[in-house]
């Protein structure tokens, strides 16, 4: 067991007969805050528990977070298909194919700070976690900029990818009324990987819990209540991720972030270039995974009967969106773990998160899918009347159950990635697995051999299956001593000097 959880090193080898080449920096002395190696269950029982705790530290608001924020969108698809099966349609696929888009763009640039953040908390350099933040929303508002041609275009873009003329119609209004929260991702994304870099997870969770409180209340009054329709659901959509927004400067500009946050400055415009390529890098990963599940709904908008398959299959993924949320805390707590503890030189440690991690993940998979597959009659009716929307939605739950399972493990072996900076190396694992086998499979499926909706799914869950092994594989031959070693390299090249005494922390950084 010790041969696969940790490097076989104790405080009583040598380096130099351990790693090769050596890394300049890691540190595994009987003072190291490292965890031993394992020897045995008793203390895999031991360390997985103390792991746990801190995980679950991190990852339970985080989850709360998660489920929170992407629930306001989902809400909005809930009281969208009480008003009628087009505006379902309309607020689903603004949502998924517009809306997500951008999303998957911004919340990709935004997730370079998990790697810079992470890693320069780890190691005491807590005045740049300020600096990075700001270079962070300079270059996604100017990106936001420029996907809002997406948002006033929406509707000839949709028709020319082959949408219904009544969907796309639809769709684009929602999607020239939903430009304000456009800016709202651009502006969160950097402040959430901010305040998780340093553990302060607790106050993003209680401004979600308000958010989503008020959203949903508002959604049922204009929507329903006051017969606003589309007009209403942009109306409260926007108003709730800009409140979530301003609340969270509120809580950072408060002073309550220490010496992470002292004040705007203008080194957030130097060395704009090269964060802008690591924004990239971050951005082509997160995205090309955000992009799939989108074009899942894409494709279902081309079958035959489009508004009812996009309907059905809008529910799934819905439903998909609020199981992954929890692996998505866990991505997030995951990646924390693993950039802090990169950072801090504990290679053993961040390791071993990791294998914590899947583990929960995966039983938490597990439970969810048995409670989706009990009362499979019964939730379609909470997202549509339509009896042919429930019934299709019935025969879809199988495969929802199975790729629930999977996609609880997959993103926190993103999240690892992120927190380890491995961000290229995995778009183009994310190219060859999602758009190179698993799109052809799931067309030559549904469109050819006419398995409809399921087997579109079924061909790129595939995709998804054949990425999450290639994963493993990557994580299980990481060499985590050097790992260590390069988070030190990435924090000199990004601003940082590290203090030797991580106790003092801040005392010595200046940007670069």
């Amino acid at each position: 067991m010790e041969d696969n959880i940790h490097p076989l090193l104790t405080p009583q080898h040598s380096p130099q007969d351990l790693r090769n080449p050596p890394p300049a920096t890691a540190v595994f002395t009987v003072e190291s805050n490292e965890i031993p190696p394992i020897a045995g269950a008793g203390d895999f029982a031991r360390e997985f528990l103390g792991e746990s705790k801190k995980l679950w530290y991190l990852a339970g608001p985080a989850i709360f977070t998660s489920i929170s924020q992407y629930s306001l969108g989902a809400i909005t698809q809930v009281f969208a298909g009480q008003v009628g099966s087009l505006e379902l349609a309309a607020v689903s696929v603004e949502n998924s194919v517009i809306a997500g888009f951008c999303l998957g763009v911004t919340f990709g640039m935004g997730s370079a700070l998990e790697t810079l953040c992470g890693q320069a908390y780890g190691a005491g350099q807590l005045k740049m976690l300020g600096i990075y933040m700001q270079r962070s929303w300079v270059i996604l508002n100017v990106t936001a900029l420029l996907l809002s041609l997406l948002y006033i275009f929406a509707e000839p873009l949709l028709k020319l990818i082959g949408q219904t003329a009544a969907i796309s119609e639809a769709a684009g209004v929602m999607a020239l009324l939903m430009l304000p929260q456009l800016f709202a991702y651009a502006m969160n994304y950097p402040i959430q990987k901010f305040l998780q870099a340093q553990s302060r997870i607790m106050a993003m969770a209680w401004i979600s819990l308000a958010a989503l409180v008020l959203h949903t209340v508002f959604s049922w009054l204009l929507m329903l209540k006051l017969g606003w329709g589309l007009v209403g659901a942009a109306v409260v959509l926007n108003s709730s991720w800009w409140f979530i927004v301003v609340a969270q400067l509120v809580y950072i500009l408060s002073g309550t972030c220490g010496e992470a946050w002292t004040g705007f400055s203008f080194q957030a415009f130097q060395n704009l270039w090269g964060f802008v390529r690591l924004s990239l890098a971050s951005a082509v990963m997160l995205c090309l995974e955000v992009w799939y599940f989108m074009a899942l709904v894409l494709f279902a908008g081309y079958l035959k009967n489009a508004e009812v398959s996009v309907d059905a299959l809008s529910i799934c993924t819905n439903i998909l969106g609020w199981t992954v949320m929890i692996s998505m805390g866990m991505n997030a707590a995951v990646s924390v773990r693993v950039s802090n503890e990169l950072g801090a030189s504990h290679p053993r440690t961040a390791k071993f998160s990791l294998v914590v991690a899947v583990i929960t993940s995966f039983v938490l998979g597990l439970l969810l899918s048995l409670v989706l597959i009990i009362f499979r009659n019964q939730y379609p009716s909470l997202f549509s009347s339509d009896s042919e929307v429930k019934e299709l939605v019935v025969e879809l739950t199988p495969m929802l159950a199975f790729c629930i399972v999977i996609n609880n493990v997959q993103p926190v072996l993103s999240g690892v990635a992120v927190g380890a900076g491995w961000q290229t190396i995995v778009a183009y694992v994310n190219v060859a697995c999602y758009y190179l086998f698993g799109v052809p499979l799931g067309l030559i499926l549904g469109f050819k051999l006419d398995f409809g909706v399921l087997g579109i799914w079924s061909g790129m869950l595939s995709g998804t299956i054949v990425q999450t092994c290639v994963l493993f594989f990557m994580v299980y031959k990481t060499d985590w001593n050097k790992e260590a070693s390069l988070a030190e390299e990435r924090i000199n090249k990004w601003g940082g000097h590290k203090d030797s005494n991580l106790n003092d922390t801040g005392k010595n950084e200046q940007e670069t």
